[in-house]
């Protein structure tokens, strides 16, 4: 029996892109970036709170509440999910009415699933779960770099997460995930870690950086698309105090007792402390076959910013408006590289990519 509405997306090709989740943080942004390209259809529980972007960006609100059974209906060129979509609604309208997706908003699992639900629906259009960190970039540079190598053999990802930064609730979702381990793959082995051990310090832009694991979707999807035999993701934060804080808080084992509505708040209060603004910094070394090169992204106008540079860059895939069109059905973000430099296409938003060869660029040693 079907418990889902049965929502309703109809393909038009002259029509607007639909934004769901369209004037959040990172929905504000994408707007911005891709209102110049396409016409926007802004979509999200509270309309009012749109229309000043709206005004700016001429784009139409309308209002889609996916916690709220009443079915959604509108003709659209194309869909990308900016915010939580728990019950697969989206993806589910926009697979079934063979409508180009893409989602930016999903952790491991959800990317799992979404794979797996959208595979079964047969899709007859691109659908790039574009989740992998900062709206798919950090893989983006995964697949530059193994594309120079011929390989992508051991991948190692390290972010800095600005805490002067602007941030969504949504972004620190992963908060409450601190107390599950998850399964990665290390030597060709899957094997399953807790979250924040097996600490590094590493080389982050232009400073060292203590971090520590974090369950991340590239750690699933790289060894499936580029053979990776080990992927690793860690996440530090740019106060070296609140780093050593979240690390304590996981040695007392407040992720795992900690859990549940009740400590909602006090987990992501580690954590979700947004400010005026700051700067994305995310490391990514690869090595293949004894050779290693490294290519660090910095975005000066952040996370929200470099996630919403993701989105439209998978945008612009999933409607073959770059050159390239990404294949029918369930597609990452490194398997639907761009057609052009992705340096310069990245510096069109302001976004720099720095690439080294030296092997210990970026390599971590024990903290």
């Amino acid at each position: 029996m079907n418990h889902y509405p049965q929502d309703e997306l109809t393909h038009d090709p002259e029509g607007p892109v639909l934004l769901v989740g369209g004037y959040g943080t990172v929905g504000t942004e994408l707007a911005r970036m891709t209102s110049s390209r396409w016409p926007l259809l802004l979509a999200g529980r509270t309309v009012t709170r749109g229309e000043d972007l709206a005004r700016e960006t001429g784009a139409r609100l309308i209002r889609w509440d996916l916690t709220d059974p009443q079915p959604f209906s509108a003709h659209v060129r194309a869909v990308v999910t900016v915010v939580n979509d728990p019950d697969d609604r989206v993806l589910r309208a926009a697979v079934r009415a063979g409508v180009p997706y893409v989602d930016l908003a999903r952790w491991t699992a959800r990317v799992q699933r979404a794979a797996t639900v959208a595979a079964l629906l047969r899709p007859t259009s691109p659908v790039l779960l574009s989740s992998a960190w900062m709206g798919g970039v950090t893989s983006l540079a995964v697949a530059d770099l193994a594309a120079d190598l011929g390989g992508a053999g051991t991948v190692e990802v390290a972010i800095r997460w600005d805490q002067q930064d602007r941030a969504g609730a949504d972004s620190v979702e992963f908060m409450d995930r601190l107390g599950l381990d998850f399964e990665v793959v290390e030597n060709g082995h899957r094997r399953t870690v807790m979250p924040l051990a097996d600490t590094r310090t590493v080389r982050v832009g232009a400073a060292d950086l203590r971090v520590a694991r974090i369950d991340t979707p590239e750690q699933f999807t790289l060894p499936l698309t580029l053979g990776t035999s080990t992927a690793v993701t860690r996440i530090g934060f740019s106060s070296a105090a609140s780093t050593s804080a979240l690390l304590a808080a996981k040695r007392l084992g407040f992720f795992r007792w900690g859990r549940g509505e009740r400590f909602t708040g006090v987990r992501r209060s580690l954590l979700y402390a947004p400010g005026d603004g700051g700067t994305a910094a995310v490391t990514v070394r690869v090595t293949h076959e004894g050779r290693t090169m490294t290519a660090t992204v910095t975005d000066p106008a952040g996370q929200a910013h470099l996630t919403a540079v993701g989105g439209a860059l998978a945008l612009a895939r999933v409607l073959g408006a770059d050159g390239a069109l990404a294949p029918t059905g369930v597609t990452f973000p490194e398997q639907t590289p761009l057609p052009n430099d992705l340096a310069e296409r990245l510096a069109e938003y302001g976004v720099r990519l720095e690439t080294t060869t030296a092997s210990g660029a970026g390599e971590g040693r024990a903290a």
